[in-house]
This record gives C-alpha cells, sequence and structure tokens, in this order.
C-alpha cells in the first residue's frame, strides 16, 4: 500500500487578525446569559485570543514521546455539508490505521455537555463557529490523542477559512488535502434525506437519488442507505438538514472555503475528487485515485 503522489511539505505565515465573520460569532457565541464555559472545555470569552489559541495548537501537534499507533498520515477533507467527508475520512481511517477527527462532531458535543443551547442555534442554521473555539476544541482532542500514542490523524471540517488553513500549515505539515465534490441536486437531497438513530447514533439516508444525465454515463444513482428493523421507529432528523438552512450552509460553505481549496492548491496538495455516486461506486475509484488498496473493499463497499 503506497501513496504515489508528490506530497509537498510548505510552511507559511499566518495572521493573528480576526475576520469580522468570527468576531461577529464569538461574541454571539457569548452573549447568552448560559454561555459559561464548562470546566474542562474551551472558554467562550470574547477575549479569547488567536495567537494563544494557535500555540496551543503547536504544543498540542508536537510529537508524542509514547509508542506511535497506526501510520503518520495528516491528511484533511474539504467539501461542501453532506457531500459524504466522514464517510470516507471513517473508511480511510479504518485502513490507514490514523483516527478520524470531526470538528463538526467535536463542536455539538462541546456545545451540548456546556448547556450551551442558545450558541447551538448558530449551527442549526448553518453559520461558521469562531477560529478561536474550533482551534481550541482541536487542541484539547489532539492533546488527548497524544497521550494515547497517535502520531496522525485526518481531519474532517478543520480548515474552514484560510487563516485557520495558516494556522494549521504553520504547525503541522499536511500531507494531503481530499477535496470532495457532488452535484448540487444531488447534495441537497442527501443532506434532506439523512437521518439519525435517538439510540444508537447510527446514520442514515433515506433519499434515492437518480439524476439522469445525456447518457447512461453521466446518470448518478444514490440508494437509501436504510436502518435495520430495530432502528425504524427512533430515527430523527438533525436540527440543520432543512432547506432552508442547507442551502444557508451552502453558501457559507463557497464563500469561506473556496480560498481554502485555493490555498491548498497554489501548494500542491490539493486532490479534487468528483464523487461519481454512491459509495459502491466511489469508494474504489477513490482508493485508485490515492493509489490504495483495500483488501476488504468488496465486502464493505
Amino acid at each position: 500500500m503506497a501513496v504515489s503522489h508528490r506530497l509537498f511539505r510548505l510552511f507559511s505565515p499566518w495572521t493573528a487578525e480576526k475576520n469580522n465573520l468570527s468576531s461577529l460569532l464569538i461574541r454571539s457565541l457569548s452573549s447568552s446569559p448560559s454561555s459559561s464555559s464548562s470546566s474542562h472545555g474551551p472558554s467562550l470569552d470574547p477575549e479569547i485570543d488567536l495567537k494563544e489559541a494557535a500555540a496551543e495548537l503547536e504544543k498540542s501537534s508536537s510529537t508524542s514521546p509514547s509508542p506511535s499507533k497506526g501510520r503518520n498520515f495528516h491528511w484533511v477533507f474539504l467539501g461542501c455539508p453532506g457531500v459524504g467527508k466522514g464517510t470516507y475520512a471513517s473508511r480511510l481511517s479504518t485502513l490507514l490505521g490514523v483516527p478520524h477527527i470531526a470538528t463538526g462532531d467535536l463542536v455539538r458535543e462541546e456545545l451540548s455537555s456546556s448547556g450551551l443551547l442558545s450558541s447551538q442555534e448558530l449551527v442549526n442554521h448553518g453559520k461558521l463557529v469562531p477560529d478561536e473555539f474550533i482551534i481550541s476544541l482541536l487542541s484539547k482532542r489532539l492533546e488527548a490523542g497524544k497521550e494515547k500514542g497517535e502520531s496522525g490523524y485526518i481531519l474532517d471540517g478543520f480548515p474552514r477559512t484560510v487563516t485557520q488553513a495558516e494556522i494549521l500549515e504553520g504547525v503541522i505539515n499536511v500531507d494531503l488535502v481530499i477535496n470532495l465534490k457532488l452535484k448540487e441536486e444531488a447534495l441537497l437531497a442527501k443532506c434532506l434525506g439523512r437521518r439519525i438513530c435517538s439510540e444508537c447514533g447510527a446514520n442514515y439516508n433515506v433519499a434515492c437519488i437518480d439524476i439522469k444525465g445525456g447518457d447512461d454515463d453521466s446518470r448518478m444513482y444514490m440508494p437509501p442507505l436504510l436502518p435495520p428493523p430495530n432502528c425504524e421507529s427512533k430515527l430523527i432528523t438533525r436540527a440543520d438538514d432543512t432547506e432552508e438552512v442547507v442551502k444557508e450552509r451552502l453558501r457559507v460553505y463557497h464563500k469561506m472555503t473556496q480560498p481554502v481549496e485555493e490555498f491548498y492548491r497554489k501548494r500542491g496538495k490539493l486532490l479534487e475528487f468528483e464523487l461519481p455516486g454512491g459509495i459502491p461506486q466511489s469508494w474504489p475509484k477513490l482508493l485508485r485515485a490515492l493509489h490504495l488498496e483495500d483488501d476488504k473493499q468488496s465486502a464493505t463497499a
């Protein structure tokens, strides 16, 4: 198993200036009477400093003296909300033996454990949370991983801004950035079809996507991922999976993340991959694009 891409290891300077959106959101996160941070979580203080958060990230990303598990891959997944970053990052995580770190999950867990219900509304309405908060959460997760001997990771949902990308490049050598793409029509249908089992937390999708093109080769078919009988009655929809919110999330994503794509493209680290359909069609082609092999792919696709 090998990755034959030419991987550039470049560092770039980063700026400590907060953009207007980050400043606005962090004030919003701090304005609620219930917005006190948890005793063990990152601070949501409005005066939190981005440079301090970056220093915390650098410390947590330093080499661990304990024995490492898995491989020392540092990969990033980019892609619109609902494209399937978590699905493919999780599969690659298992294949490569490195942890899959989804910052969206970290945010939801932290807001939930801190009782920040009013702050959760920002996430539910498709807004980006501040750089400082995301970086602090990521630092905490990497520190925990370092203590367990983790040496690499696949990031999903970070970076989403150029500031975040510059900070990350300043503290770690990102090897590869995989940018997943999917037709917007299919993206919208996928997001609206997502369901979660309220008991076991498993993810499913009730949407059957069949987009016909000009010929058979351009047809996109993605069958639904239906739950087993024991989960059928327990399915719930994420609060942010409404048409209005999904469209807003896509708008915000394109505005904030397209410059990130260009950031990595200029550094020769961006691999753009157009998903041809569901997992059975896309997984083998993604592996070929990465020059990887999975002996179990036929059994798991």
